[in-house]
């Protein structure tokens, strides 16, 4: 849903006029009221919700909408509550509900699941702890829509094979005949190539950004659908620099360390574009 970039005194033009929606999985109110009320993206007539999470840096989580083209309806933090006494607080989970231009529901969640910074396998248990509240929100709606469609996106800080992600989500790669009820994973057979992801550590490209859908949004003959082929990491050059520890490119980052580098973000984004008719 997103598709023409305008990025003013550059040569390479960014616009986020084409974006029915973009989520921010880390960002404080300030920046969203600042994009919204100062920034060109005031002529789109965009609106945005976002958390209120215990986050001790005070980051939360954001949607940004087209009002045009987005109705929104609802929206709800979903608390990811501690489960040990070294648990650190971290971002809720963002439920947002809306009504697209055709008149047809959709639920989108946005997530930034605990991070790895003190260990992989030590930091697993709350990551997987946040997917399955996640699921359970999920199958809550798969119970209750007649026409469930859902989108999950966002930074689960796992990759498209770790537990989270097949185990507890049960988000599989598109199939030929998706399941109602089933959660299917956009990136996932690209995210199986070499060099493949959103995220780079140690050298290694990774997916760690991830555009999960209902089977819902794979049938052709919905009036709101997409494949995977719609989807991919974007891969502007400026948002790109030189590696030049482990060789080839990396995100042009905003920070390394305390060291101000001036770039975007440690993370690429992703995007998905949707087919939408009223018949």
């Amino acid at each position: 849903m997103a598709k023409e970039w305008l990025l003013p005194n550059e040569d390479y033009q960014f616009s986020f006029k084409e974006a029915s929606i973009t989520v921010f999985p880390k960002v404080y109110e300030n920046v969203m009221r600042d994009l919204t009320r100062y920034s060109p993206l005031k002529e789109y007539d965009y609106r945005y919700v976002m958390t209120d999470s215990p986050d001790i840096r005070g980051i939360d989580i954001a949607l940004l909408y087209q009002r045009d083209r987005f109705k929104l309806l609802n929206y709800q933090s979903l608390r990811i509550d501690s489960i040990n006494e070294s648990y650190r607080p971290t971002r809720d989970i963002l439920h947002v509900t809306g009504l697209l231009i055709n008149g047809d529901t959709l639920d989108v969640f946005v997530c930034h699941f605990p991070s790895r910074l003190e260990g992989v396998k030590k930091t697993e248990p709350y990551r997987l702890f946040a997917a399955q509240i996640l699921r359970n929100a999920v199958d809550s709606l798969f119970a209750i829509r007649f026409r469930p469609q859902i989108i999950v996106m966002g930074d689960l800080n796992d990759y498209p094979h770790d537990k989270s992600v097949t185990n507890v989500l049960a988000a599989v790669a598109p199939t030929p005949y998706p399941e109602r009820n089933g959660l299917y994973h956009l990136l996932a057979r690209k995210a199986e190539k070499t060099n493949y992801g959103s995220y780079k550590y140690k050298g290694k490209w990774g997916l760690f950004d991830h555009l999960i859908v209902s089977g819902l949004l794979l049938n052709a003959g919905n009036r709101f659908y997409t494949d995977e082929n719609k989807a991919d990491v974007i891969r502007f050059p400026f948002l790109l620099m030189k590696d030049e520890k482990y060789g080839g490119v990396q995100p042009f980052r905003t920070y390394h360390g305390i060291k101000y580098w001036g770039g975007f973000s440690d993370h690429l984004p992703v995007y998905v574009d949707f087919i939408i008719n009223s018949r």
